[in-house]
């Protein structure tokens, strides 16, 4: 048994020590890329006109290309351990109260986002559930313009092919 453990051993210490090989000449350190995300409160009402204006964090750099999601806290539930998990949607978020339809959105700059409500009925009416102490969570990504002024000729090249097949579905 101890022989068999031994040979176990010793080929199991040149299996891990045969993979290692060339490692090469070290790479330049990767950059690292997140996104940032923030989180705020608000209270829509008729002296907002139902809208309000986000500044985005000075800490968080944004430039033209990032994208911008929003997400609605529609709900917290129990996690069965005596904590909770936020439930968050989307923007665009379209309701249905008695009233109407009810739509919260939002666009952004990359220095701002505009948080909304839209409606088909007057806004005035509708409940304080839908209106006071909304929390947003709003999403920045990093992003780059896509460079698409390839032309064809590129195209074939970049596909390693001499010519494609259009298909005419005239």
């Amino acid at each position: 048994m101890k022989k068999i453990f031994s040979i176990f051993t010793i080929v199991a210490a040149l299996t891990l020590t045969a993979c290692q090989g060339d490692q090469g000449p070290p790479g330049e350190d990767g950059i690292n890329i997140l996104g940032s995300v923030f989180e705020t409160t608000v209270d829509f009402n008729p002296n907002n006109d139902y809208s309000t204006l986000i500044t985005i964090p000075l800490d968080i750099q944004v430039f033209e290309s990032d994208v911008i999601l929003v997400y609605l806290l529609e709900d917290v539930v129990p996690d069965g351990q005596g904590g909770s998990f936020d439930v968050w949607s989307q923007l665009p978020q379209i309701f249905f109260p008695p009233q109407g339809t009810l739509v919260y959105n939002f666009d952004h700059t990359f220095v701002d986002v505009r948080l909304f409500l839209g409606a088909n009925f007057n806004l005035d009416t509708l409940g304080s559930e839908f209106t006071n102490d909304q929390t947003f969570r709003i999403a920045i990504l990093p992003a780059e313009f896509a460079d698409t002024t390839m032309d064809m000729d590129v195209l074939l090249e970049t596909i390693n092919s001499s010519e494609i097949n259009v298909i005419n579905l005239n």
